[in-house]
């Protein structure tokens, strides 16, 4: 890949180590439950869920990540593209069921570094 489509999937797989703290680590602090738009209750009864969904954001990132390392470039840039498109459908169905932001958060990135994947 591409320098500029390495450092793009960099910044997506670093974006979902993010998401992973806090959906694991952060969920029932107040400046995650700001940025979730969720209550101190709802975050409380909800953190066991939260954290299974940051596990999966973190299977995201390591995939992404993989694809950045892999020794074999050809291999690397299928991996990413498969990593990438598994980003952009979790945005799309995240963005139709739970908040539209999550559309422009998460899968604008995903689809920008894709193109650059493939494009570059």
């Amino acid at each position: 890949m591409q320098t500029i489509a390495l450092i793009l999937v960099a910044v997506v797989a670093l974006e979902h180590v993010y998401i992973l703290y806090l959906e694991m680590f952060a969920w029932t602090k107040a400046s995650t439950r700001k940025t979730f738009g969720t209550t101190a209750e709802f975050a409380e009864a909800s953190k066991t869920l939260a954290a299974n969904q940051g596990l999966y954001n973190g299977f995201l990132a390591a995939g992404l990540a993989w694809s950045i390392v892999h020794a074999d470039a050809a291999v690397g840039r299928q991996i990413a593209i498969f990593f990438l498109l598994c980003v952009i459908v979790a945005a799309v169905y995240g963005g139709l069921t739970a908040k539209r932001s999550i559309l422009v958060v998460q899968g604008l990135p995903a689809l920008i570094a894709l193109a650059a994947v493939i494009l570059l």
